[in-house]
């Protein structure tokens, strides 16, 4: 069998091509994880360092509605639907610069959360981790 990314000859059995690290069949997944390698899984290849971004504000009617609800206590509603999609975003974004390398996974992920200090409310969320190409144990 032929690798479709880098076209090389590779072995049925591999889930992932052992020269480019693509996936061998459509249903192999992207592998995130914090922790610094994969249980059933050796880290072929490390290809570095690799970060998403996403700045976030609410709008003045989110602002309205968020110091409305903090008036009651509780959650706010307001930021939480906000920093959720952010997560999301960030994951997405650092997911997409380790596939531009060649990974098929990412290890040590970490999540983080910063406000600017710009008293404009601006929120940053930050993904960092490791793009590296696995290959399951044998």
């Amino acid at each position: 069998m032929k690798c479709q990314k880098c076209g090389k000859e590779i072995k049925n059995e591999f889930a992932f091509c052992q020269y480019c690290g693509s996936p061998t069949s459509p249903t192999q997944e992207f592998m995130i994880v914090t922790t610094p390698s994969i249980p059933g899984y050796k880290i072929k290849k490390v290809l570095g360092v690799v970060t998403g971004l996403t700045p976030r504000t609410r709008g003045v009617l989110g602002k309205f509605v968020a110091s409305f609800q903090s008036m009651l206590g509780g959650e706010v509603t307001a930021f939480t639907t906000e920093l959720e999609k952010a997560r999301i975003e960030a994951m997405d974004r650092i997911k997409d610069k380790a596939i531009a390398q060649g990974a098929n996974a990412i290890t040590g992920l970490d999540l983080e959360t910063s406000d600017l200090g710009l008293q404009a409310g601006v929120t940053v969320i930050s993904a960092t981790g490791t793009a590296v190409i696995v290959e399951p144990e044998r």
